[in-house]
């Protein structure tokens, strides 16, 4: 008996730390994202500010840059485009709570308009 609570636990320890390396992965992308937007705009508004003499257009366009970047990283990650990221077994209610399974019906599903589950 105790190898099937040994194999359990093991599961349970390998999918603990693929959802920790999935979360660093896309900690990551998220950082990577913040540097690259303001490294390309940085640069593009350096060389902008060197032609025209105006070296006000190197903070701009940095800050530009990271605008940019926070606005894709909402669009990709803040708005369920992680979604597709997260094992499908993880359900999502009306007011975005992850809902348990329910016992003897339709496991981890979305909570219909008008129900309270407690």
């Amino acid at each position: 008996m105790s190898s099937g609570n040994d194999a359990s636990t093991q599961a349970q320890k390998r999918a603990a730390a693929e959802g920790r390396a999935q979360g660093l992965d896309i900690g990551w992308t998220v950082f990577s994202y913040l540097l690259a937007g303001m490294a390309a705009y940085g640069a593009i508004g350096w060389l902008i500010g060197r032609a025209v003499h105006v070296s006000l257009l190197f903070p701009i366009g940095m800050l530009v840059g990271l605008a940019i970047s926070i606005g894709f990283i909402i669009y990709r990650y803040g708005r369920g485009g992680l979604g597709e990221r997260l094992p499908p077994r993880i359900a999502e209610g009306v007011w975005g709570e992850r809902l348990p399974p329910r016992i003897g019906g339709v496991t981890g599903g979305v909570v219909p308009p008008g129900e309270i589950r407690r």
